[in-house]
């Protein structure tokens, strides 16, 4: 029987190589695991307090029966944010606009709201945690994603230019009210997560999303003290990033902190790339392309598998999974293919 040990990912976040290779996702979506497990995870998700135990007693046994040594669960910040979602919808009208906008915002009332509406989910966590596992996750999205979820990307930009004094007061705001939050986070319900992360898009496929210099002086000052804060408590802190950041990675480690990175795509760097540039200073998560799981036969994605493993080792501390997450539309059976070749590599059957 497969027995569950957090200390592998942890490892692994220190820049260790662990005992046993672990299995990490950023997110599995809950249509996904519901399919997999038999289960309307939403509904219970959406439920009352005895169908939110179920769904985390459910939600925790899958990565336990599928060979994770953590569970992996986030709360974004952007879903407690009064009028967001221009993040991730373009056609939704951004709250923030105007100075005006900036200044009437509720900052004082996000973090109560944060911990009243989602507290009751991480108290189900702690208590359906299986044996030997802890979390890995916590509070969701980074200072940028969150500024995006009030002004949107286009519109964000326009200020740079037009409003540069509230451009740059957005990111200190939106800094100061996620510090809170996790302060608070990190003292109700650390004691859950092993490796505390949050997920903050900094690029694309060829450059960073703002200049060089805007996320060296607006976003990553607003990292650090978050970073900071975790690392008072003992834990490591993982940095979710898609793109090409190349450009900030020194910053992010030698001055912000991060212990580990994730996300990789091949057609920005081979998962190579990032553990033979990285590895001796990080722990390096992720490494199969999302694509290639969706795509690739079981024979062509265990040589693929096994290949990133072997450029893998011996550069410092790596977790194994997709390079992004599960969304809903990756074959099941190819997901299942991932898991069963790598659980093959690491002897678990």
């Amino acid at each position: 029987m497969f027995q569950p040990d957090y200390r592998n990912l942890v490892d692994c976040a220190r820049n260790k190589e662990a005992a046993r290779l672990p299995l990490y996702e950023h997110n599995v979506s809950f249509e996904k695991i519901g399919e997999i497990m038999n289960a309307d995870m939403m509904s219970l998700y959406q439920g009352d307090e005895k169908d939110i135990h179920e769904f985390f007693r459910v939600y925790s046994r899958f990565f336990k029966e599928y060979g994770y040594d953590a569970v992996t669960f986030e709360i974004c910040i952007g879903e407690a944010m009064p009028g967001s979602g221009a993040l991730g919808d373009c056609r939704v009208t951004p709250v923030i606009q105007s100075e005006e906008d900036f200044r009437n915002y509720p900052w004082e009332e996000v973090p109560e709201y944060y911990f009243e509406k989602f507290g009751k989910y991480f108290r189900a966590l702690r208590d359906e945690m299986p044996e030997g596992m802890k979390a890995v996750g916590g509070v969701g999205n980074g200072i940028f994603e969150c500024v995006q979820e009030l002004t949107g990307y286009q519109n964000l930009c326009y200020m740079s230019v037009d409003e540069e004094e509230m451009y740059q007061g957005l990111f200190r705001k939106v800094g100061e009210t996620n510090q809170k939050i996790w302060k608070r986070f990190m003292k109700e319900y650390g004691d859950i997560y092993c490796v505390l992360r949050f997920g903050d898009d900094l690029g694309y496929k060829s450059n960073t999303l703002l200049s060089t210099d805007d996320i060296r002086q607006l976003i990553l000052p607003e990292y650090k003290p978050i970073v900071d804060l975790v690392h008072s408590y003992g834990k490591p802190f993982l940095l979710h990033s898609c793109g090409r950041i190349f450009s900030v990675m020194e910053d992010l480690i030698s001055w912000v902190g991060i212990d580990a990175k994730h996300s990789n795509e091949d057609q920005i760097a081979p998962f190579s790339v990032w553990v033979e540039k990285y590895g001796d200073r990080i722990g390096n998560f992720g490494g199969i392309d999302v694509d290639v799981v969706c795509n690739y036969t079981k024979p062509e994605l265990k040589e693929y598998i096994l290949d990133v493993i072997a450029k893998s080792r011996n550069h410092g501390g790596f977790a194994i999974g997709t390079g992004n997450s599960i969304p809903s539309y990756v074959p099941t059976d190819n997901y299942l293919n991932m898991i069963e070749i790598v659980r093959e590599y690491r002897g678990d059957f």
